[in-house]
This record gives structure tokens, C-alpha cells and sequence, in this order.
């Protein structure tokens, strides 16, 4: 539990020696996290002799968990050289963490080594001009061998090689010297300035990318939401507090003016039910979109309850996930921009059918 990986290097070598001084018996090792050495230690007593880890995928366990399989794995296998998988199931490693991440219902950490989605992300401009020409200037090893792949963020640190390789990943054709990718540079820092932040809300930054490329279409315009919550405290502790929401709106979609009404058990429930429900007869295809995690963050926090308000949204349609982002001083104007961002995004990107635009990705 709280041994360093000095101390194991010396424990397991004389339990070894003292046992088995021969190596014909295997040795194994139960580590756990409390010191975030988990992997230190596992690695350490493989060097030293021992043939078994007992870990768990991403580190699950109790306390501060157990020695996490996704770092131990490629650790012994492509720095050290030993035999754990085949490399096909090697490349199959992220898609495991993320499985298992989906079946016990917590959130995969972006910040993982080798499987999280930050593990080869790269936003600073210098960092991905180089990391283009040679990936190895700031990739330890190639992300496919993991089955994990190379992410270029996009931040106010972002530079044209930034838009250009995001513009490349959508399939789109860009140069440096196309007025048109200073243009998108110059957007993105005005939007980062006002409290967008795209690094986490790639989604965003791809329907701004193709509407100044003039490559997306209006899908619905929105003319005017309300949302009523109605709340009643309960008496005590004991009693619980009673609410409910109801949002209408209107919108229109090819000339049409569509007012729908919905329920949810909150006003940004009531909010995305309501567009749902006006958009659904014309793109049934958004039954197949839905909300996966809502995330609000206070920019400027010592403004109080009058803070400017970041919302992120991640949406998913069963294959692939996506995040869009709102911002606003007024939170459900912020909540009502990256839902409606998340939709549009599915049905232009991640559902061809709607219109000419393919999944570039």
C-alpha cells in the first residue's frame, strides 16, 4: 500500500532469494494505489522476478484503487520488452478502458496515460508543427500501437498548423496562405477572449471551421424559448423539495414555424426536451442522439451569480461522442447553445443523410 518502488525492488529480491533461489516458482503481486505507485511498484517487482500483476482495467478498486492494467501493459511491453499481448489485442487497449469505463458508469479520464484522450494531445503551435514533422519530438510511442490516436487540441496557444491539421482531419482543404484559415485562427481567439474554451469542445470548433468554409446549412432557426420552473420546499429535511419545469419554444425549419412544449425534471431537461420534440418530425434521425454528461464552469467567479457561464455538453449516438460548448451570463442561454450545437452537430456530422456533409472521421 504505501511501499516505494525502491522498497519493493529490495523486498521481492530477498523473499525470491530467500524462497526460491533457483527462479522454478512464480511470484505475483497485489499492489494498491494509496500512494499513487501502483504501476511504479508493479513494474519494479516484474524487474526484480515476479511473473504475475493482479490489477484491474483503469485501476478500479478500493480505496485509491488498484494498480491500473492500461499503464502496467504497454509499460512492460513496449519499454521493456515483455511478452503481455499480442499486438494486435495490444491496439485494442483503448477501446477496452473505454468499454469498461461505459459498463461501470464513470467517466473515462481524458488524463489516462496511453489510453486517455489526452495522452497525445497536442495544442501548442510550435508543439504541433514539430509533432507533424516528426511525432516522436513529443510522442513517447506511436498512439496506434495502443489503439489510441493523436488529438491536436485547439486553444488561444493554437497557430494556423493547428487549423490546418484540424481542417485536414474533417477532410477539408486548407492552406496557410488561404485567407480563410487566418480567419478561423482569428475567430477562435475573439471566441476564447469572450469564455469559449474549444480544447474541450472539438464538436464547436468544427461547425464554426465549416460555416466559414460554407459548409454547413441551416437546419432550424430559434425565434424564442421560455422555461417556468415552479418549486415548492419541503417543510424539513425529511420532506423533500418538489419542482417542475416546463419549456416552450419556437422554432422554424424550412419556413415553418413550429412551437412545441415539454416536461423535464429540470429547466435544462425541459429546455432540450422542448427542441427535441419540435425537431423530431423532421429529423427522426435525432432519436439516435442523446445526452451523456452536462458540465457548467464559472469564468469569472467573483462576479457571484452574475458570473459569465460556461457550459459543455457531450452527446453521443451509440458510436461516436461529441462535445459542444455555450457560454453566457444567463446559464440556460449558455445551456440552450451547446445543446442546440450538440444536435446540430449530430445531424450535420455524425448522421450523413441529413445533408451532403460525410463523417470525416
Amino acid at each position: 500500500m504505501g511501499t516505494l518502488p525502491q522498497e519493493i525492488t529490495k523486498i521481492v529480491s530477498e523473499v525470491i532469494n530467500a524462497i526460491d533461489p533457483h527462479r522454478e516458482v512464480k511470484f505475483g503481486i497485489h499492489p494498491h494505489n494509496d500512494c499513487e505507485l501502483a504501476v511504479a511498484n508493479a513494474i519494479a517487482a516484474v524487474i526484480s522476478g515476479v511473473t504475475m500483476v493482479q490489477g484491474t482495467i483503469n485501476g478500479y478498486g478500493e480505496r485509491c484503487g488498484n494498480a491500473n492494467l492500461c499503464s502496467i501493459i504497454p509499460n512492460l511491453q513496449l519499454k521493456l520488452g515483455y511478452s503481455c499481448l499480442t499486438a494486435a489485442n495490444l491496439t485494442r487497449l483503448t477501446q477496452m478502458s473505454r468499454f469498461v469505463s461505459e459498463v461501470v458508469n464513470v467517466a473515462p479520464n481524458d488524463y489516462a496515460a496511453f489510453v486517455g484522450k489526452c495522452a497525445f494531445s497536442h495544442k501548442g503551435g510550435i508543439h504541433v508543427s514539430a509533432v507533424e514533422r516528426n511525432p516522436f519530438t513529443y510522442e513517447h510511442i506511436a498512439p496506434t500501437q495502443v489503439g489510441n490516436e493523436r488529438r491536436i487540441a485547439i486553444s488561444e496557444q493554437s497557430g494556423l498548423s493547428n487549423v490546418l491539421i484540424k481542417a485536414s482531419e474533417m477532410g477539408l482543404t486548407l492552406t496557410k496562405e488561404d485567407p480563410r484559415t487566418r480567419q478561423i485562427l482569428a475567430k477562435l481567439k475573439e471566441l476564447e477572449y469572450q469564455g469559449y474554451q474549444f480544447e474541450g469542445a472539438e464538436a464547436s470548433f468544427e461547425l464554426l471551421m465549416r460555416e466559414i468554409l460554407g459548409q454547413t446549412s441551416t437546419l432550424f432557426t430559434i425565434q424564442d424559448f421560455q422555461v417556468h420552473c415552479s418549486i415548492i420546499p419541503g417543510r424539513d429535511y425529511a420532506n423533500a423539495t418538489q419542482h417542475h419545469s416546463l419549456a416552450t419554444i419556437k422554432i422554424a425549419v424550412d419556413s415553418q414555424n413550429i412551437l412545441e412544449a415539454a416536461e423535464g425534471n429540470g429547466p435544462v431537461s425541459a429546455l432540450d426536451a422542448a427542441l427535441r420534440k419540435a425537431l423530431s418530425q423532421f429529423y427522426p434521425e435525432l432519436a439516435k442522439c442523446y445526452l451523456t454528461d452536462y458540465k457548467v464552469r464559472i469564468i469569472d467567479g467573483g462576479a457571484g451569480t452574475s458570473a459569465v457561464t460556461r457550459v459543455l455538453v457531450e452527446s453521443s449516438n451509440g458510436i461516436h461522442r461529441w462535445t459542444t460548448i455555450g457560454v453566457s451570463d444567463n446559464i440556460l442561454e449558455a445551456s440552450y447553445q451547446a445543446v442546440a450545437q450538440g444536435i446540430e452537430y449530430g445531424l450535420l456530422v455524425r448522421s450523413p443523410q441529413t445533408c451532403s456533409l460525410v463523417d470525416a472521421k
